[in-house]
C-alpha cells in the first residue's frame, strides 16, 4: 500500500522513522526534448528507467540560465531572493543581483546537514563570485553545507581539463584519461560506496553535460554516426511526433516554426560539420546517462535504492550561444609555456583557454570538427531549436524554449502509480519544499545567526500522486526578459537588446493561453488588454517583492 493511503501526514510520519536518501541531478544547457522519455532519439536508458518507475512532469520550469537556476534549486527561492539574479561572474550593486549566494538563504545541504544527513556534491557549482582568490571561500560548497565536494566552481570549461577543479576546498589537476562527466559520476559512486554511517545522505549531482564546448570521447561519438544525416528539420518533426505519442505534450500543441535565421536543412551549408556537432552533443548526453546508470547500480548493490528518492532536471533550455570565432593558429612561445595558466595548476576562470595543457592550439570556428580537447565549438541555434522541440526561443529567454524542463521523480516508497505523467505547473523553487516534506525535517528560520527567508516553493509530494498544487502563479525575470504564469495564462516579453531595457520593452507584453496554445504561437495580448494589464501589475508587484527590481543594467551600478 502507498504511504499516501492516509494522506501526506502518513508519509511524513513514515519518513521520520525511516528517512530516505535524496539525490538531486541537474544537467547543463539541455532542452526539453533531449532525453528519450521526453521525445529524443538520444540513448538515455537509465533516465528513462527512472521515468518508467517514477513520474514525469510535463509542465516543469527552470529560470532560463545556469547560475540563477542553481541558486533557485538549492535554496527554494526565486534566484533574485538568493542574490543570484544574473551570473556569478557579474556582481551588481542591487540586492537581487549581487550574484554571490545570499547568507539569508539556506542551501538544501545546510538544511539536511542540520537534520543529521550526510551531504555530498559532485559537479558544477557556479554560484560564488570568488574563485581564483581563496581569501574568501564562504560561498564554496563545503562552506555552504556539503561535507564532501568534487567539481568545478565556474560555469564552463574543457571536459578534458576543466579550470577551477576542486576537491573540498583545494584546487586539483585532472589525472590521465580524464573526462569530466565520467569524473562526476565516478566520484559520486565513490562517495556513495564510502558512505558508512547509518544516517541517510543528501547528494547533489550537477553535470556540465551538455554545455559547450562540445567534447566527447570518439568511441561514444561513433555510436551516433548517421543518426543526424537527415538534418534538423526531420529530427525535430520526429521528436514532436514522439512527444505527442508519449503524452508529454497535448494534442493542441503545434510545432513552432524553426525561425528566420535557421535555414531549411536542404539549404544548410557545411552539412558534415553540422551533423558532427549534433553527434558529439548526443554522445555527451549518452555518457552522462551511462554515469547515472552506474549510480543506480551502486545504490542497488548497497541495498538502498528502494529507500532513495531521485530527482532529474535541466537548468535551462537549449543554448543558441555562438562560439564561431575563426582564430588563426599560433604556436605557443617559450614564455607562454612557462606562464600558461594550465602549466602550473588548474585555475582558469575564463571561457576559453588558448592552448591545452600539452600546448595544442585550441581551435574554434566554422568547420572545426568538435569532440577532441583541442576544439571549442557549440552546436548553434539550429540544433538548440531541435533540443527545445516543440517550443521557440532558447536559454536566456523566458518563453517556453528557455524555461521548459523535464522533471523526473523516482520515489519507490511514495508513489501510488509509476510511469505516469503529471501536468501540474511546477518550478525549481519547489524542489527544496518537496525534499523537506519527503524527509519530514524542519526548514529553519535562522541559520548561522542570519534570518532566513521563508521557502518560496510548494511541495510536490501531493502532485506526484496527482493532487493539485495550491499556487496562484509562477514568476520569471532574466536580463530584462519577463514572464508570469497564472493558471492557463502566460504573460511574457523579451528585450530587443540583451540587458538593455527600454520604454518600448516595458509594454512589449505577449499573452498566451498555454492550455490551448502550449507552444506560444497565438499572441492574445490585443484581444485581452485587461488581462495583460492585470498580469503586468502582478508581475511588477512580484518583481519588487522578490528583488528582481530595481533593474541592475545601468553599468554605473556594477561593483
Amino acid at each position: 500500500m502507498s504511504v499516501f493511503a492516509n494522506g501526506i501526514n502518513a508519509q511524513s510520519k513514515t519518513a521520520k522513522n525511516n528517512k530516505p536518501n535524496i539525490i538531486v541531478i541537474l544537467t547543463d544547457d539541455m532542452g526539453f526534448s533531449d532525453i528519450g522519455c521526453y521525445g529524443s532519439e538520444i540513448n538515455t536508458p537509465n533516465i528513462d528507467l527512472l521515468a518508467n518507475k517514477g513520474v514525469r512532469f510535463s509542465h516543469f520550469y527552470n529560470t532560463a540560465r545556469c547560475s540563477p537556476s542553481r541558486a533557485s534549486l538549492l535554496t527554494g527561492l526565486y534566484p533574485h531572493q538568493a542574490g543570484m539574479g544574473h551570473l556569478s561572474t557579474e556582481n551588481f550593486a542591487e540586492p537581487g543581483y549581487v550574484d554571490d549566494l545570499s547568507k539569508n538563504a539556506v542551501t538544501m545541504a545546510e538544511v539536511f546537514k542540520s537534520a543529521g544527513y550526510a551531504t555530498y556534491m559532485t559537479g558544477k557549482w557556479h554560484i560564488a563570485k570568488n574563485l581564483a582568490n581563496q581569501n574568501d571561500i564562504s560561498n564554496w560548497p563545503v562552506q555552504r553545507g556539503f561535507q564532501r565536494f568534487f567539481g568545478t566552481l565556474n560555469g564552463s570549461g574543457s571536459f578534458y581539463d576543466p579550470g577551477t577543479l576542486v576537491s573540498n576546498n583545494t584546487y586539483i589537476t585532472p589525472g590521465d584519461n580524464f573526462y569530466y562527466t565520467n569524473a562526476i559520476s565516478d566520484t559520486a559512486v565513490k562517495f556513495i560506496n564510502e558512505h558508512k554511517t547509518t544516517n541517510p545522505f543528501f547528494f547533489y549531482i550537477a553535470y556540465t553535460s551538455a554545455h559547450w564546448p562540445l567534447h566527447a570521447p570518439e568511441k561514444e561519438v561513433q555510436k551516433y554516426k548517421g543518426v543526424y544525416d537527415q538534418g534538423w528539420d526531420a529530427i525535430r518533426i520526429a521528436r514532436f511526433n514522439k512527444l505527442q505519442k508519449l503524452g508529454m505534450i497535448s494534442k493542441e500543441a503545434i510545432l513552432t516554426e524553426r525561425g528566420v535565421s535557421i535555414p531549411a536543412w536542404e539549404n544548410a551549408p557545411m552539412k558534415d560539420w553540422q551533423v558532427r556537432k549534433m553527434e558529439v552533443y548526443a554522445a555527451m548526453i549518452d555518457v552522462m546517462d551511462q554515469g547515472i546508470g552506474k549510480i543506480i547500480t551502486t545504490l542497488e548493490k548497497k541495498g538502498i535504492l528502494d529507500n532513495t528518492v531521485i530527482f532529474y532536471m535541466h537548468d535551462n533550455g537549449g543554448c543558441a550561444e555562438p562560439l564561431d570565432s575563426d582564430q588563426p593558429e599560433v604556436a605557443m612561445t617559450a614564455a607562454q609555456k612557462e606562464n600558461h595558466p594550465y602549466a602550473k595548476d588548474s585555475i582558469f576562470v575564463g571561457k576559453k583557454p588558448i592552448y591545452t595543457r600539452d600546448g595544442q592550439f585550441i581551435r574554434s570556428g566554422m568547420g572545426v570538427m568538435p569532440g577532441p580537447a583541442n576544439t571549442w565549438v557549440t552546436y548553434g541555434m539550429e540544433w538548440a531549436n531541435v533540443s527545445n522541440t516543440p517550443f521557440r526561443m532558447y536559454k536566456h529567454w523566458t518563453h517556453e524554449g528557455g524555461i521548459a524542463s523535464p522533471l523526473v521523480v523516482y520515489w519507490p516508497k511514495g508513489m501510488a502509480q509509476k510511469g505516469v505523467i503529471r501536468n501540474q505547473d511546477a518550478h525549481l523553487i519547489d524542489i527544496m519544499a518537496t525534499c523537506v516534506d519527503i524527509a519530514g525535517i524542519t526548514y529553519p528560520t535562522t541559520y548561522n545567526g542570519q534570518a532566513i527567508q521563508p521557502m518560496e516553493g510548494k511541495s510536490l509530494v501531493g502532485a506526484i500522486n496527482n493532487k493539485p498544487i495550491q499556487r496562484a502563479f509562477i514568476f520569471w525575470e532574466h536580463e530584462g526578459n519577463r514572464a508570469l504564469k497564472a493558471g492557463p495564462w502566460k504573460l511574457v516579453s523579451k528585450t530587443e537588446k540583451s540587458k538593455v531595457f527600454t520604454e518600448k520593452d516595458q509594454n512589449a507584453w505577449e499573452l498566451y493561453n498555454l492550455e490551448l496554445d502550449p507552444s506560444e504561437t497565438k499572441d492574445l495580448a490585443s484581444q485581452y488588454p485587461a488581462k495583460v494589464q492585470a498580469l503586468a501589475l502582478l508581475w511588477e508587484k512580484e518583481a519588487i517583492r522578490t528583488k528582481a527590481l530595481p533593474w541592475p543594467w545601468d553599468k554605473k551600478s556594477k561593483k
